[in-house]
């Protein structure tokens, strides 16, 4: 587990199911968070919650501290997020997961990081909400409803992704300009011959193709691949048109 991510643990006031506590800790311990804190659960039956934690996020469970109110729970954090679903009136600004897992890893390095979900049914109350010093709210379509192990998968793994420090990644051969010359010949003749662009100034459309493909940068297959598209679009055309010729021809025939 990384040193900073021992820093987060989730906190889930007031839970009512067992097996979304048991979930939510098999979601933490997914992402390397290291703690799990719970606060006054309806059904504390650490059986149900085992169940779905399975054994590898079992210590979360067996570990995890219980308390009777948020703000006691909370008293150790020096940075609070809470998750919610509204943006009522005279509510803070909203962060997205992604926009605040970056802000919070650099905030571990010094200080404990708690990351709050609400109950089940009504999320987090205004005054849970008052604790917290960021809130953060998961992008969905019109559905906006979660089940409390999802949201706590999505926020933890945009911690985890923040926290990452990919390797390096191979480069594939990238198209030299020589390459990318012709090609570009190509695909303007090409272009031209099906009039996707007019022979008159052939140079001005292409500019936009010549940008895009340097902003994206191609590799040598990748260069391939449309010059074999350019070919087979020429193909087509050749063989539409001598059927068509072939089509004249016999009409000529049959009038004669």
């Amino acid at each position: 587990m990384d040193s900073l991510l021992k820093n987060f643990s989730i906190v889930l006031s007031h839970p009512k199911i067992p097996e979304n506590i048991g979930a939510a800790a098999r979601a933490a311990c997914n992402m390397g968070i290291g703690g799990l804190i719970v606060v006054a659960p309806d059904d504390p039956d650490a059986e149900k919650m085992l169940k779905m934690a399975t054994h590898t996020a079992a210590h979360l469970i067996r570990g995890m501290e219980v308390y009777p109110d948020l703000k006691e729970a909370l008293a150790n954090f020096s940075y609070i997020v809470g998750t919610s679903a509204r943006t009522g009136r005279g509510r803070r600004p909203i962060l997205s997961p992604r926009e605040v897992a970056p802000l919070l890893v650099q905030k571990a390095d010094q200080n404990k990081i708690a990351l709050v979900f609400g109950t089940e049914d009504k999320g987090l109350t205004n005054a849970e909400i008052s604790l917290c010093h960021q809130l953060v709210k998961i992008p969905t379509a019109e559905f906006s409803s979660l089940n409390l192990a999802q949201a706590v998968m999505i926020v933890c793994y945009e911690v985890f992704l923040a926290n990452f420090k990919p390797q390096q990644k191979d480069i594939p051969r990238l198209a030299n300009s020589q390459e990318l010359e012709l090609m570009y010949e190509k695909v303007k003749d090409t272009l031209i011959k099906i009039s996707f662009i007019h022979p008159s100034n052939p140079d001005h459309w292409m500019m936009n193709i010549r940008r895009f493909c340097s902003r994206i940068g191609l590799s040598k297959n990748e260069l391939n691949l449309l010059m074999g598209v350019c070919r087979q679009i020429e193909w087509y055309g050749k063989s539409r048109a001598q059927k068509q010729e072939k089509g004249r021809a016999v009409k000529k025939e049959i009038k004669h």
